[in-house]
């Protein structure tokens, strides 16, 4: 390589900014699209990571109370009117079905068991929904980014291949800029998917922990009450 070849290579500017303004329109999209996927699964991580940790907070402060020896219909006068977590919810579901199976002479009506579970199950669902709310984008930027930024790669080879057929050379001064930013998409692809990946798998699991407490508590809080009816 000569020596006027290598002082053009020197001169080219390669940071990151540099590369994305020397881009071309399709590829600086795909840069962008990337870029504000990869600050949206941010968002998403630590709002996620602020939830499950409030709600991990909230079973244990309820489970507390719930086990203190309180009368349950004392608990959900407390709490029934205004449930501000997710195990509140959920009792508060069941014990609003348990009063009302109760006929005016103190009779029970007949299911009261079968319609408590289904009212601390629709509770749970909907409980897990909001818990599940925005992970699946965290998963589609997990597998997707990496084939856009691959998209934004070709599409930048390409270009940097039709100015070499335009200069008709292949010294590192033309070939090494269009390389470059073609290669920079698939970076931003990575750095978008990897963490997206990892913290969807995490979330995935806390969510399923978090569930799994939940229908925990309702299948204890169902056993009380059929005690109840059964006594």
């Amino acid at each position: 390589m000569d020596t006027s070849t290598l002082a053009q290579a020197s001169d080219i500017d390669f940071s990151l900014i540099a590369l994305f303004l020397r881009a071309t329109l399709t590829v600086k999209l795909v840069m962008i699209m990337l870029i504000v996927a990869s600050f949206w699964s941010w968002a998403i991580i630590i709002q996620k990571h602020l939830v499950f940790r409030r709600a991990r907070s909230d079973a244990a402060r309820f489970d507390t109370a719930f086990w203190s020896g309180e009368p349950l219909d004392e608990l959900y006068a407390r709490v029934g009117a205004n449930p501000a977590s997710g195990p509140e919810r959920i009792f508060a579901a069941g014990m609003s079905e348990w009063q009302r199976s109760h006929r005016q002479d103190g009779a029970m009506i007949p299911g009261a068991a079968q319609r408590i579970d289904r009212s601390m199950d629709v509770a749970i669902n909907r409980e897990v929904r909001e818990l599940n709310g925005g992970l699946t984008f965290l998963a589609t930027v997990g597998s997707a980014s990496p084939f856009v930024g691959l998209f934004g790669t070709v599409w930048g080879i390409k270009y940097a291949f039709e100015e070499i057929a335009l200069a008709q050379s292949t010294n590192l001064a033309v070939v090494a800029p269009g390389i470059a930013e073609a290669l920079l998409a698939t970076g931003l692809g990575l750095l978008a998917a990897i963490p997206a990946t990892i913290f969807y798998n995490k979330l995935s699991d806390d969510s399923d922990t978090i569930a799994s407490g939940y229908e925990q508590f309702a299948d204890e809080f169902g056993t009380l009450l059929s005690r109840n009816l059964d006594g």
